[in-house]
């Protein structure tokens, strides 16, 4: 399914709007589009790299709203989930428009004591955000494992569309 809507997005996407196919990203709630800016000069400053990628980031984000907007809306109808839009440039990844959805989960003390300790210490407001805080933190410590497991798990999807139909 991924593999459909990777290919509608390549196909219906504007040319032009990024320097090769966008990224895809989906889970059960929305479809991530990101596509790749071309990056700034070598020669820029290091000091004016991270403003100018956002300048580029917000000049795409603000152009292409309309058009990003009728293209969202045509996938929302067609997938049945949200779409968000961001960009990739010189490194650095902007996202314009996420979902943030809740998700409950059971803690032991133990481990509700680890986001107590970090909302004590003002690295989040709250609990939850001190789980959002937790989970990117193992997403950026962990990114050759998960990208590993996501290989993996898309090799289980192939193998089982493979197999028998055991609806017929």
């Amino acid at each position: 399914m991924t593999a459909e809507v990777r290919g509608w997005f390549t196909g219906r996407l504007p040319e032009g709007w990024f320097t090769g196919a966008p990224e895809i990203v989906r889970d059960r709630e929305e479809i991530a589009v990101i596509g790749t800016l071309p990056d700034p000069p070598e020669d820029t400053p290091e000091a004016e790299r991270a403003a100018l990628v956002e300048g580029l980031a917000r000049r795409f984000r603000e152009e292409t709203r309309e058009r990003r907007i009728e293209i969202a809306r045509e996938a929302e109808l067609r997938f049945r989930q949200k779409v968000s839009w961001g960009v990739s440039c010189g490194g650095f990844t902007v996202m314009f428009t996420t979902l943030s959805v809740p998700v409950m989960t059971r803690l032991r003390q133990s481990e509700r004591q680890v986001l107590d300790t970090l909302v004590a210490a003002g690295v989040a407001r709250s609990r939850s955000d001190a789980l959002a805080w937790c989970v990117r933190l193992v997403g950026r410590n962990a990114d050759t494992w998960l990208a590993d497991l996501r290989d993996a798990l898309q090799h289980v999807d192939r193998v089982r569309a493979a197999g028998p139909d055991v609806h017929s």
